[in-house]
């Protein structure tokens, strides 16, 4: 693995499958006797809210056997109140790695370039890569060998639907996108997600229908419409994502034995409904659990431990 995880596109097919295997090592034992982490202690500088980011990394370490010091955007102030790069300087000195959870992606690449330690992106603008371990370990765990899985991703090309593209296209899953148009992934995802899924076997297909992306699929994922920062555009946003509610009448169209992911948080109502969230087939709940498990082996991969 390199030094810092930004995005999905930092690991090789062999690095994202090493570190499911360490994910379900730590699943299968949560609190190594080794403290693998003993001594090290991680750094989360938020410019955003969170549940599972947060809680994730911080019962993480602790189960691991290190510290974690939580940041807040009113004590820290990136880029405001101090620079990025001058945090970047300061903070590498004191910690062993930062986790950062940013409004622009250009923040995380900023203070990477000045950080003596490796860096995290707890999410950006363009990618969430720790939802995506989470997200591909949850298929792998359910539907076992992933080459040949087939997945669909309905709603936004946002930056949770940029990281699992990627966590897809390094698997071997063919995964397909459906978003309304105008809101398809970025470009430069696309190409990343088709070279990954070209030496893999896998396969990236964008396009703008629900129930062609759903129809023989066995994993059905969704997010908000409305993501975070984007609160102004809401009107305007449901009435562009008309049709892409993952329900009862989409889950028929996928395979009888189909899960459902979600990110979370979810608005329940709009991109999902409650009988398919609470239903048989969501595995949304597992998915945030292992955010936890997914995490701890980032940790464990990036900071040198064992997980044994």
């Amino acid at each position: 693995m390199t030094t810092h995880f930004l995005s999905l596109a930092d690991l090789a097919a062999d690095d994202l499958a090493a570190l499911l295997d360490v994910t379900a090592a730590l699943k299968a034992a949560p609190v190594p006797a080794s403290a693998p982490l003993r001594g090290k202690t991680l750094a989360m500088i938020f410019e955003k809210p969170s549940l599972r980011t947060r809680l994730s990394f911080d019962v993480g370490m602790i189960q691991l056997g290190g510290h974690a010091a939580y940041l807040s955007p009113a004590e820290v102030g990136l880029g405001r109140r101090e620079s990025v790069a001058d945090v970047a300087r300061v903070v590498s000195r004191m910690v062993d790695l930062v986790v950062l959870r940013v409004n622009a992606h250009e923040t995380l690449e900023e203070f990477a370039r000045h950080a003596r330690v490796p860096v995290v992106n707890g999410l950006s603008d363009l990618s969430h890569p720790c939802q995506a371990l989470a997200d591909i370990f949850t298929v792998r765990e359910r539907k076992g060998d992933l080459r040949g899985v087939s997945a669909a991703f309905v709603g936004d090309g946002n930056n949770v639907a940029h990281s699992f593209m990627l966590a897809c296209a390094l698997s071997g899953v063919r995964l397909r996108v459906a978003t309304p148009a105008g809101y398809e992934p970025q470009p430069r995802y696309r190409e990343l997600a088709a070279v990954a899924a070209r030496a893999s076997g896998g396969a990236v297909e964008v396009g703008n229908d629900p129930e062609a992306a759903a129809r023989g699929a066995d994993v059905v994922y969704t997010d908000v419409w409305t993501s975070m920062g984007q609160e102004q555009e809401y009107e305007r946003r449901r009435r562009a994502f008309e049709g892409f509610q993952v329900n009862a009448a989409l889950m028929r169209l996928a395979k009888p034995d189909a899960i459902v992911l979600h990110d979370l948080p979810a608005h329940r109502g709009e991109e999902i409904t409650d009988e398919v969230m609470d239903g048989p087939a969501s595995a949304v709940f597992d998915q945030a659990e292992n955010r936890l498990h997914a995490q701890k082996a980032l940790l464990v991969r990036l900071l040198g431990g064992a997980a044994g």
